[in-house]
């Protein structure tokens, strides 16, 4: 994780410059690309496109939005093209600040920030002009029976069937694809005999020739689907260097909220559990957000949607990251929150 604070101070200094009498901003490079979430899709690679400015999400406006700028976003976001992009709130109007617009990308910036627009907030757009992307998206990808969020079985989504991938050819180029596109940095482990047992159905994908520098597993040449002579004694696993991500959402400011965890590229709530001051902590400091000062159940900051990924975690305060912690996997009632100390921030601008 790059240094929020950081991120929010490089913000206020943008480097201005002035086209076709029309004030634009250009941020300069930052540590990391300025967060961008596609929102009510049909799936984790289509939905409203919303980047997060001075800690408040936002969307983007639709005038001058098309393949280029969408490129931009799938790409970022590890969905492979753009297939469509619309600015006519096509997946509903959001809600709050219109953050960008007049975007005029080239298509093969890393991140929109990269991309010339109007100043933050500075347009008279309307969330009816909502912009929206549909990305040729990766192939699905989880981790099964690991150990952890970041190591297991690896399956594979095809025809709406999960299956396995056989571990003929599989190794450390593979392996690395499936950690990264599962933010769960680099392979420390690839291995092709069920280490992590073996698996049921299909074995979808053979004889996998990774670069190790894909965006998914499917831009890998490989076998066609389920054309293959393989076991599931021979299912490829990998074991992750981690950390899973960890985010705070709806809280009072950057270090306060309820706690959500990346997995399987889909965010999730921890429950509330055995939720202590240790657990707590270890979600402070690696948010750099120093120490926590309370740790709360009870959907103290709103019920969040979707998966519970962690119940029972149980930390000794040092661990560098959650996925490090003793923890069951999912299901169970209470959402938990945190509240930290914020350190004072003095911006020269």
């Amino acid at each position: 994780f790059h240094n929020i604070f950081s991120r929010i101070l490089n913000y206020f200094r943008l480097t201005r410059c002035r086209t076709n009498s029309s004030l634009f901003t250009i941020p300069p490079s930052l540590p990391g690309p300025v967060p961008v979430r596609l929102v009510n899709g049909n799936n984790m690679c289509s939905g409203r496109v919303e980047v997060l400015h001075n800690s408040t999400w936002g969307s983007v406006c639709g005038d001058h939005w098309g393949t280029e700028e969408a490129n931009v976003v799938c790409r970022l976001l590890n969905c492979g093209k753009a297939t469509s992009a619309t600015g006519n709130a096509t997946f509903g109007q959001g809600t709050g600040p219109v953050w960008l617009s007049d975007m005029r990308c080239n298509g093969t910036e890393v991140a929109l920030d990269q991309c010339p627009a109007k100043p933050y907030g500075n347009n008279n757009c309307s969330h009816s002009q909502d912009a929206g992307v549909i990305c040729s998206g990766p192939v699905p990808v989880r981790m099964v029976d690991g150990n952890n969020m970041c190591s297991g079985r690896v399956e594979v989504l095809h025809n709406s069937i999960w299956g396995t991938v056989c571990g003929d050819h599989w190794g450390t180029e593979e392996a690395n694809v499936v950690c990264r596109l599962l933010n769960c940095g680099e392979a420390t482990s690839a291995t092709g005999n069920a280490t992590f047992g073996q698996g049921t159905g299909r074995v979808w994908l053979s004889d996998l020739r990774c670069s190790g520098s894909e965006a998914a597993l499917d831009q890998c040449p490989a076998k066609p689907y389920g054309n293959n002579t393989c076991h599931h004694r021979q299912d490829a696993s990998v074991t992750c260097s981690g950390p899973v991500p960890v985010r705070l959402v709806d809280g009072n400011s950057m270090c306060s909220g309820r706690v959500e965890v990346l997995h399987n590229s889909t965010w999730g709530s921890v429950c509330g559990d055995h939720w202590d001051f240790k657990a707590a902590s270890v979600v402070c400091r690696l948010l750099n957000c120093g120490e926590a000062t309370s740790a709360t159940v009870s959907s103290t900051f709103g019920r969040g949607t979707g998966r519970f990924w962690l119940s029972d975690v149980r930390c000794k305060g040092t661990e560098p990251a959650l996925d490090q912690c003793m923890a069951k996997p999912e299901l169970t009632v209470y959402f938990v929150g945190v509240q930290n100390t914020v350190p004072t921030l003095y911006y020269a601008l």
